[in-house]
């Protein structure tokens, strides 16, 4: 385990006992978000992540289809909260909470809190067939992207020198696993990819003859968007080269490929993008959580019995004013850090915190491929085509954190609009050398 810098551990050594001592577990939007509000309160504030970088998940499926290279999505923690004096930043793996003696387990040491934020996000859920994962990897983290990369771009690698006609087709077959924003995301990614940009690469296959999956059980891609905006992505999908599959589950998946309904489809690449479970945080303090493993909260994100404790984002089942959930977005997650920032803020100060958590929705957006996207902004403004994929551009680099991330995404993107090229085609990790 990365133990903290010496910087850190001198602010450690100069921190009074006396301060309150607040501990964030995860620096996603959520955890990030709450440490950056409660800089320079007066109480000692201790972030810690199994990482030392926040990674800007929303754009994850781009690295994995060789748009951007994991630097440009992901900037380190240390860097993000550098002005804040009484935060420091420990990397470590937390495995276990005491909530009696109200102490954090890390792998090789304890932390102390008087108030503890988690924030430690979610994984993939294969609803019990724990076993696919290993030729459907998900994408939650770097590694997930850049190991999806290794894989799709190998699988043309090997269909250029492969003589069998079988064996090629499974090569150039790509099933994406479930039609949320992720899946729709990456099957659009994966067609452009195909299609524009590995287009005049090869000499023995054609990439635009691949063919690309997208599996729904569900009746419609996009269930969270309005009826039209559904319709829109999936005509929109089609036209990139996008077979949807809608209301078939995926019933055997290998590493062969995948039986969906009846059918059996040969692939070498398999994506899944069907599912997430939240992290054990509901296990670590015996307390109540839902079917995908998130906390049930109280209406100012306190965990029932534990006034002390609160989850937000992905770790948490927090109900709205009509008891619906809040989806499990980063705006939503971002919000939630700073308002439990801002509650904490009044009860060190001997003020009465404000009222429940409410979220602000500001919209939902999808990419589905070069120059198209679906935007909602409410049920009368609802946008789709080049101007919604505009503002999804903008929304997605003004919320990546540091200024160069910003120019150089911005830069990667203009280019590969320009040229129908992908900038970071490399083949990495496992079995690359």
């Amino acid at each position: 385990m990365f133990d903290q810098a010496p910087e850190a551990a001198a602010a450690a050594a100069q921190a009074t006992p006396s301060r309150p001592r607040i501990v964030i577990v995860g620096a996603g939007f959520g955890g990030l978000a709450a440490a950056k509000a409660l800089a320079g309160i007066d109480a000692d504030v201790t972030l810690v992540d199994r990482r030392n970088y926040h990674l800007f998940q929303p754009l994850l499926y781009q690295v994995a289809t060789a748009g951007l290279s994991p630097a440009q999505i992901a900037t380190p923690i240390r860097a993000i909260v550098a002005d804040a004096a009484n935060v420091r930043v420990l990397m470590g793996r937390v495995n276990g909470i005491d909530a009696t003696r109200r102490m954090v387990r890390l792998e090789e040491r304890e932390l102390p809190y008087d108030y503890l934020v988690l924030a430690t996000g979610a994984r993939h859920s294969y609803f019990g067939r724990d076993e696919w994962e290993h030729c459907a990897p998900g994408l939650k983290k770097i590694d997930d992207a850049t190991e999806i990369r290794r894989r799709i771009l190998t699988a043309f690698e090997h269909a250029e020198t492969e003589e069998d006609a079988d064996k090629r087709r499974r090569l150039l077959n790509f099933v994406v696993i479930g039609a949320g924003p992720t899946g729709v995301e990456m099957a659009g990614a994966i067609a452009e990819l195909a299609r524009r940009a590995l287009a005049s690469d090869f000499r023995t296959i054609d990439p635009r003859q691949a063919r690309i999956v997208l599996v729904e059980a569900g009746p419609r891609v996009l269930a969270a968007f309005p009826q039209k905006l559904s319709a829109w992505t999936a005509r929109t999908l089609g036209k990139l080269g996008v077979e949807v599959m809608l209301g078939k589950a995926v019933t055997s998946c290998d590493a062969e490929g995948v039986v969906v309904g009846d059918e059996r489809i040969p692939a070498a690449t398999v994506i899944w993008a069907a599912g997430v479970a939240a992290s054990p945080a509901s296990k670590w303090l015996s307390a109540d959580a839902d079917r995908a493993g998130r906390l049930k909260v109280l209406s100012d994100l306190s965990v029932p019995g534990h006034p002390e404790i609160f989850a937000i984002g992905d770790t948490a089942l927090s109900l709205d004013e009509n008891d619906k959930p809040y989806p499990g977005l980063a705006p939503v997650a971002k919000q939630q850090g700073e308002y439990v920032a801002r509650l904490l803020k009044a009860r060190l100060q001997g003020k009465t915190p404000a009222g429940r958590f409410r979220y602000r929705d500001f919209g939902t957006m999808a990419t589905i491929g070069r120059g198209a996207a679906v935007a909602k902004f409410s049920e009368r403004f609802q946008v789709t085509g080049f101007i919604a994929w505009v503002l999804w551009g903008l929304v997605h680099i003004f919320f990546l954190i540091g200024f160069r991330n910003r120019l150089t995404v911005l830069a990667d993107w203009l280019w590969s609009y320009v040229t129908f090229q992908s900038g970071a085609r490399l083949i990495t990790g496992k079995n690359s050398e």
